[in-house]
């Protein structure tokens, strides 16, 4: 993906508009398991389309509207997420690609090479090779795609199929194929020129900022005061919606409209603003601090990339001298990557490689204890944060971790953490890493208390993105590069 990025966690899925049958039998045992398991076969026999010749694949009368809405009708009508693994396993595994016709079609694309005929015969066969490489289900989703709702349907299919996969209900690189292909679809149905861009104001209809409400997963919004601040003067909120649901919210970004970059995220969604009116010569900054997707099933699709640009001209059109962007991102996955190396080196007889000697001794002072095996069980929890002494203490240890973590820490070759690797996929650059900045309950837990800004220099983000995604180059400012540098001087790792 690039996909959505920061913690773009699905909140909500789209309502079917089908009306699903009662609940069907749990995949349980004995003989009503093979009653399902053969109503299942019969069900997919009749709904996926057989794959006309190729010859005929133009002349090939679609298949009956009815035999696509029973699909939807018997799926919305398991209960049970076993179920619905069971049978989008068997769709998977039954009714992909014919591999046989591949392995001919391929020869004859080899043989004709090595003949070297002519253009048009080569091109013709290697048509027939892309015709057979299409899995029959591929036209199960093409043509309830076309039902009233149909796309709806599809994107809550794919949310149950990873969730499913993520259960490990169903395995296997047919299921694994079977999510790639229909992520494709959703793919070409949610570009960005099929997706409306909508903000939302106080004044906007309930519905609508009830559901931006539930699908805040980054900062969890507490009541509808804060809702109001959300939306209210210096701040502003825009989601895209698809051109088949205007109004219905498949990403929501968040932004501030400040005086510099922000550096604490209570400064932004507690504190009112300065005053009911918005002064734009106090504007200096617009920063993206939570984005969201609002369906699973639609995870991987390039969804959040297209809103921070078309938000950027919005904003760009809104206030003319507006120039600095920026994110005030969380850092998930710190606290526990953190944990782990502290384990690892209390296993270790005590190996310290972490901390300086100084630090370790004001450490211990202050906790009372062997510096990894006191951290590590206070970081597991928030108490540590209530001492001030502790606090000043760990501020430079952990930056320069954290410095570590986000640039240094890398998953085939690009950065670890999902939040970074969003950003940094996006053209940003690693700007500042932030020491509090974070102080609810699930900031310190997560990560320490600490977030990071990604800034967003507009002229350079297409070249920065490129060396990012093709050379895997981390654009970082000289914070950063200064806190690697000490964590590399004092780290052995």
């Amino acid at each position: 993906m690039r996909g959505l990025g920061p913690g773009l966690t699905a909140r909500r899925l789209l309502p079917l508009r089908f009306t699903p049958r009662p609940p069907g039998p749990r995949l349980a045992s004995g003989q009503a398991t093979g009653a399902l398991e053969r109503a299942m076969d019969e069900l997919l026999r009749r709904a996926v389309p057989p794959t006309p010749a190729y010859e005929l694949r133009e002349k090939t009368p679609a298949p009956a509207e009815g035999q696509c809405a029973d699909f939807v009708s018997f799926y919305g009508g398991l209960a049970e997420t076993a179920e619905r693994a069971e049978l989008l396993g068997r769709l998977a595994r039954g009714f992909g690609v014919d591999h046989g016709q591949v392995a001919e079609q391929s020869a004859g694309v080899l043989q004709l090479r090595q003949q070297q005929r002519e253009a048009a015969v080569l091109l013709q066969a290697e048509d027939r090779l892309r015709y057979a490489l299409v899995p029959r289900y591929r036209g199960l989703f093409h043509h309830i795609s076309k039902l009233d709702g149909g796309v709806r349907f599809l994107v809550q299919l794919r949310a149950d199929l990873l969730e499913a996969q993520a259960l490990k209900l169903v395995e296997g690189p047919d299921v694994r194929e079977m999510n790639g292909v229909l992520k494709g679809m959703l793919s070409e149905w949610f570009s960005s020129g099929f997706l409306n861009l909508e903000r939302v104001t106080w004044h906007s209809p309930c519905e609508v900022l009830q559901k931006i409400s539930e699908a805040e997963a980054v900062h969890p919004v507490k009541n509808w005061m804060d809702m109001k601040r959300r939306v209210g003067p210096y701040r502003r909120c825009y989601f895209f919606s698809h051109c088949s649901t205007p109004g219905e919210p498949l990403v929501v970004l968040h932004v501030a409209l400040t005086g510099d970059i922000s550096s604490n995220i209570q400064a932004i969604v507690k504190e009112c603003p300065p005053s009911e009116t918005e002064e734009k010569n106090t504007i200096a900054a617009a920063i993206f601090y939570s984005i969201s997707l609002t369906q699973q099933g639609l995870q991987g699709v390039e969804l959040g990339t297209f809103l921070i640009k078309r938000v950027v001209k919005e904003l760009q059109r809104e206030f003319p001298h507006l120039g600095v962007f920026s994110s005030l991102s969380p850092i998930p996955g710190f606290t526990k990557w953190l944990l782990g190396l502290l384990n690892s080196q209390v296993k270790d007889h005590g190996r310290n490689e972490l901390f300086t000697d100084s630090e370790c001794k004001e450490i211990s002072e202050i906790t009372g204890g062997p510096t990894n095996e006191t951290l590590k069980l206070l970081l597991s929890s928030s108490e540590w944060v209530q001492s001030e002494t502790l606090v000043r203490a760990l501020q430079t240890p952990l930056m320069r971790l954290c410095a570590w973590y986000l640039y240094g820490e890398k998953h085939r070759g690009y950065a670890l953490n999902p939040v970074a690797n969003f950003h940094l996929q996006n053209g940003a650059v690693l700007w500042r890493i932030n020491w509090m900045a974070d102080v609810s309950l699930k900031g310190i837990t997560g990560s320490c208390g600490l977030m990071a800004n990604y800034r967003y220099f507009l002229e350079e983000t297409g070249p920065n993105s490129t060396s990012y995604l093709s050379s895997k180059n981390i654009k970082a400012s000289e914070q950063v590069l200064s806190l690697v540098a000490q964590f590399q001087k004092n780290s052995k790792l």
